[in-house]
């Protein structure tokens, strides 16, 4: 095995639940991958505020939790996805938060982009809706 392959190993099991390659330590790569998805937590709460808001003092355990065996797609996509995976338990205030982003920017595989037309996306008692580069929710 190179180098670049242990590197390779080493950062997967760090960020992406990855095994640990032979010669490593377990517990501070355990130590090390616990404060990076603290890390990695905190940058999502601050790119969704509502839904790190609206899920209180759980967000940082249920999205840990979420992110385990994910590799980090930047924080504005990590938060997107996880707000997407929580289904019909994304509370009304983080989903307002969601459809915002949605229609104002594409999640694609080469992460978040802005979107070039108009969208429209239900939430909770209305909708919300991108024109001209303005969003505007309806309803309450």
């Amino acid at each position: 095995m190179t180098l670049r392959d242990r590197q390779e190993a080493l950062v997967a099991a760090l960020v992406a639940g990855g095994p640990l390659p032979d010669g490593f330590s377990p517990e501070p790569v355990q130590a090390t991958a616990a404060a990076l998805a603290q890390k990695r937590s905190g940058e999502v709460a601050k790119a969704w505020p509502a839904l790190a808001a609206a899920l209180g003092p759980d967000f940082p355990s249920l999205f840990t939790a979420w992110a385990v065996g994910r590799a980090p797609a930047g924080s504005a996509a990590d938060g997107w996805a996880f707000a997407r995976s929580l289904g019909a338990d994304l509370p009304e205030r983080a989903a307002g938060e969601l459809a915002a982003a949605e229609v104002r920017f594409v999640l694609g595989p080469a992460g978040v982009r802005r979107r070039s037309g108009p969208a429209l996306r239900r939430v909770p008692g209305g909708v919300v809706l991108q024109i001209f580069g303005r969003i505007v929710r309806l309803g309450r």
